[in-house]
C-alpha cells in the first residue's frame, strides 16, 4: 500500500490523498525536480484498467489547449504505475453554484469555453464521457479548466458508440446546471435533481425566469438531444459553434461581497416559489466601470485627461521613431527575407478530389464510404480501417502487409508538406506514399510518422510530384477488442 511521503520515479513526493476510485487514488504531490505541486494518480495491484488510464493520459497530453488539464508524465513500465498531471486550484462549477445559479450570459460563456476545449480534444480522438459540474473549474489563475478528459472514462471503464454526442450531452447538462442550479442527469452529490414535467426533466426556462430562449434551446438540443431551432447538437464542436459569439465573462467567486443596489428587484422564479433556488442578481460586467464613488469629480477628470495626453504623445513619438528606423529596410516586394522568390515557395493547402480505403492485400475495400471524412476539413469526423485481430492485421494481408487511405488529387500535384491527424488512443505507424498510379508498387514512400492520436507532421526530404497520396498503415493500435487505424484529417500542402 502506498503511504504519504512515498516517492515515485525519484522525484514525485506524494503529500496528501485527495480521492479514491475503486483502486485508483489521486494524490496532491510535489515534483521535487521542478519544485511545483502536481496531481498524481496511483493504482492498486488489482486495478484492471491501469494500462488503459496510462494510454489515455499520454493521448490527452497531446491536446494543444490550455483549458485541458495538462498531463506531465505517465508510466506503467515500473513496479508502480502512475500518471502525473496539473493540480488545478480553484472553484468547480459545483462550488460556484453553492449560492444559486449563474447569470445566464455568464453561465453560457463559461460552458462555451469548456465546449471549445472539449472540441479540441475530440479532434484528436479524445473524449470525456463523464462531464459533471465538478469537472469544470474556474482556476485561481483566472482561467477555465476542464479536468478528467480521457482519463476519467478510462478510470471508470466508460465507453459509448457515439462519444461525440455523449460529450455534447454532457455540455448541455453543465449549461442546464449553470442556468438553474439543478442537475438533469439523475442523482448528484450536491445539486438537486431537475424537476420533472411530463415524465422528463423540465426545460431551464420552466424552472427559472429570465433565461434567454436561445440558451434554453441549446440545452434542449444537447442535453436532451431534441430538435429545436435546429437539429440536435451531436458534438462539442457543434455546441461551441452555437455559443461562439457569447462574451466570456469572469465567474463570480464564491463569497463575493457584491450586492445589487437597493432599487434593483431580484427575479422570483417558479422554482423559488416552490422552494427552489432563486435567480442571483446580475453581476457588473467585468470590463465596465461602475458609476458612483466620486469617479466623476473634477480632480479625477483632470487626471484622466492628463494621462490621455501623455499616452497620445508616447504613441506619436514611437510611431515616428519606428518609421525612421524602417527607412531603407527591404520590404517583401524589394527582396526582403519574406520574399517568396528568394526563399521557400508559397505553399497552399491542396484540395483532394476524392479518397477511398486501400486494401490491395485483402478484399480491395476498406470502409470506402467513410473515406471522404478524412479530407472534408473537419477533424471531428474520421475514417477508420476495418477491425483486425492483431497490430499486424492478423496475418490476413498477402504481399506487403498494411492498409491505407488513398487520396486522389485529380491531377499531378507537387507536395511539400503533410500533416495526418490520427484518431484513437493507441500507437499507429504509417508511411506517406506518392505516385501517379493507384498501385502500391507505383507509390513511392516519401515520409513516415507515428503517434497515439493527434496531429502528426510528415517531413519530406524534398518535394515530390504525383496524382495520388497514400496514408499506408503498417501498424495499428488496439480498439475495443480489435485493432484499427483511424484518420481524422489529412492535410497536404504544396503547389499546383
Amino acid at each position: 500500500m502506498i503511504e504519504p511521503g512515498a516517492r515515485l520515479a525519484g522525484r514525485y513526493r506524494l503529500d496528501e490523498s485527495v480521492s479514491e476510485n475503486s483502486g485508483a487514488s489521486l494524490w496532491k504531490a510535489t515534483d521535487e525536480t521542478l519544485a511545483r505541486v502536481v496531481g498524481v494518480w496511483t493504482f492498486t495491484d488489482g486495478f484492471a484498467r491501469t494500462s488503459e488510464v496510462v494510454r489515455a493520459a499520454r493521448a490527452a497530453a497531446r491536446v494543444a489547449d490550455s483549458r485541458v488539464t495538462q498531463v506531465f508524465d505517465a508510466d506503467d513500465s515500473g513496479p508502480t504505475a502512475y500518471v502525473v498531471e496539473e493540480f488545478v486550484v480553484g472553484q468547480s462549477l459545483t462550488e460556484l453554484l453553492a449560492k444559486g445559479p449563474l447569470e445566464p450570459q455568464r453561465a453560457a460563456g463559461l460552458v462555451a469555453e469548456a465546449a471549445e476545449a472539449l472540441a479540441a480534444a475530440n479532434a484528436t480522438g479524445i473524449h470525456h464521457l463523464s462531464l459533471t459540474p465538478g469537472k469544470l473549474m474556474w482556476s485561481a489563475g483566472g482561467a477555465v479548466k476542464v479536468t478528467g478528459i480521457g482519463v476519467d472514462a478510462a478510470l471508470r471503464g466508460i465507453s459509448t458508440e457515439d462519444p461525440f454526442a455523449a460529450d455534447a450531452q454532457g455540455l448541455g447538462r453543465l449549461l442546464y446546471a449553470a442556468l438553474t442550479g439543478h442537475w438533469p442527469g439523475g442523482e448528484h452529490s450536491t445539486l438537486p435533481p431537475a424537476p420533472m414535467f411530463s415524465d422528463r426533466p423540465s426545460e431551464p426556462g420552466q424552472i427559472r425566469a429570465g433565461i434567454p430562449e436561445r440558451f434554453n434551446d441549446v440545452v434542449c438540443r444537447s442535453a436532451f438531444q431534441r430538435p429545436g431551432r435546429g437539429a440536435p447538437l451531436r458534438s462539442a464542436k457543434e455546441f461551441a459553434q452555437e455559443l461562439s459569439d457569447i462574451p466570456r465573462m469572469v465567474p463570480i467567486p464564491v463569497g463575493s461581497t457584491y450586492a445589487p443596489p437597493p432599487a434593483r428587484q431580484r427575479a422570483v422564479t417558479n422554482a423559488a416559489a416552490s422552494g427552489g433556488a432563486a435567480a442571483p442578481p446580475r453581476a457588473p460586467h467585468p470590463h465596465r466601470r461602475q458609476s458612483g464613488g466620486g469617479s466623476g469629480s473634477p480632480l479625477t477628470k483632470a487626471l484622466v485627461g492628463a494621462v490621455a495626453l501623455l499616452v497620445l504623445a508616447v504613441v506619436v513619438l514611437g510611431a515616428w521613431t519606428l518609421g525612421g528606423m524602417g527607412e531603407g529596410a527591404p520590404t517583401a516586394q524589394e527582396g526582403g527575407k519574406d520574399d517568396p522568390a528568394k526563399g521557400k515557395p508559397e505553399l497552399t493547402v491542396l484540395e483532394p478530389q476524392g479518397a477511398k480505403g486501400f486494401d490491395p492485400g485483402g478484399d480491395g475495400s476498406e470502409h470506402d464510404g467513410k473515406a471522404k471524412l478524412a479530407i472534408d476539413g473537419d477533424p471531428s469526423t474520421s475514417w477508420r480501417t476495418e477491425g483486425y485481430n492483431s497490430a499486424d492485421f492478423g496475418n490476413l494481408k498477402s504481399g506487403e502487409p498494411g492498409v491505407g487511405l488513398l487520396i486522389d488529387m485529380g491531377a499531378e500535384t507537387e507536395i511539400h508538406e503533410a500533416t495526418v491527424a490520427l484518431g484513437g488512443s493507441g500507437q499507429s505507424t504509417f508511411e506517406l506514399r506518392v505516385g501517379d498510379s493507384p498501385d502500391l508498387s507505383a507509390l513511392e514512400s516519401v515520409g513516415e510518422g507515428s503517434g497515439s492520436g493527434g496531429e502528426v507532421p510528415v517531413k519530406l526530404s524534398s518535394p515530390v510530384k504525383g496524382r495520388y497520396a497514400l496514408v499506408w498503415f503498417t501498424e495499428i493500435p488496439p480498439d475495443g477488442g480489435k485493432y484499427r487505424g483511424e484518420v481524422n484529417e489529412v492535410e497536404l500542402r504544396g503547389t499546383t
